[in-house]
């Protein structure tokens, strides 16, 4: 079960983060977003916080942003992720750190927090990726050049490989520069990939999509 220093420690792993206990009470420490803060280190007021830990009825407590699209599914999944405590409930959850919730899911809410005040890469990402068509695949360059950064194109890969949402964002028309699907497709394994592009209407031929007739052009 991660520490409080295993959380805080994870959250300053991201971009231009940094601790902060801006209340009287130290039970409240906070690592905070701040664009360039890396080369400036003023500032500091303008800040975002995407991590909150404090302890609370005996269990250390941690409160993250999160889309509200995605906001009822972790509250569904785990009794211990709640509407966010001292928060806006429509946009935070507090998740209590009792030993019931993987490592690897307080993980991901933590990253998808930052995504959120931040305005990263891999949430314009998923933002670009939702505007592929159902019909169409995008390769990796499109997809990077949609979120606004053409030399991104591995960091696409690694976004979807991380996809929070699998139904909303649909990873699985993402094709390298060839048409080439993934061998071992994330979120199903080998052929799901294809399967769900057939689904589309998308004709698939020896693991390769033809890019002239189904590839993303002009559209975004």
């Amino acid at each position: 079960m991660m520490t409080r220093e295993d959380l805080i420690a994870y959250g300053l792993s991201f971009e231009d983060t940094f601790r902060d206990a801006p209340f009287r009470d130290q039970n409240w420490q906070l690592v905070r977003f701040m664009p360039g803060i890396g080369n400036s280190g003023g500032g500091k007021s303008a800040a975002k916080a995407f991590l909150w830990t404090y302890e609370r009825d005996g269990y250390l407590n941690i409160n993250v942003k999160v889309d509200p699209a995605w906001r009822d599914m972790w509250r569904q999944t785990y009794a211990s992720v709640i509407p966010g405590y001292h928060l806006n409930k429509e946009h935070w959850n507090t998740v209590i750190i009792d030993g019931s919730i993987p490592d690897e899911d307080i993980k991901r809410m933590i990253a998808e927090s930052y995504d959120l005040v931040s305005d990263s890469p891999t949430k314009r990402i998923y933002e670009a990726v939702k505007r592929i068509p159902r019909g169409y695949v995008a390769t990796y360059g499109q997809v990077a050049e949609m979120a606004g950064d053409k030399k991104m194109a591995r960091a696409v890969g690694n976004a979807l490989h991380k996809n929070p949402d699998p139904d909303g964002i649909p990873c699985y028309r993402v094709v390298n520069s060839k048409g080439e699907l993934a061998g071992e497709f994330a979120f199903g394994g080998a052929g799901a990939q294809a399967r769900i592009l057939e689904a589309d209407g998308i004709e698939v031929v020896d693991g390769r999509v033809d890019l002239k007739k189904y590839g993303m052009k002009q559209l975004y």
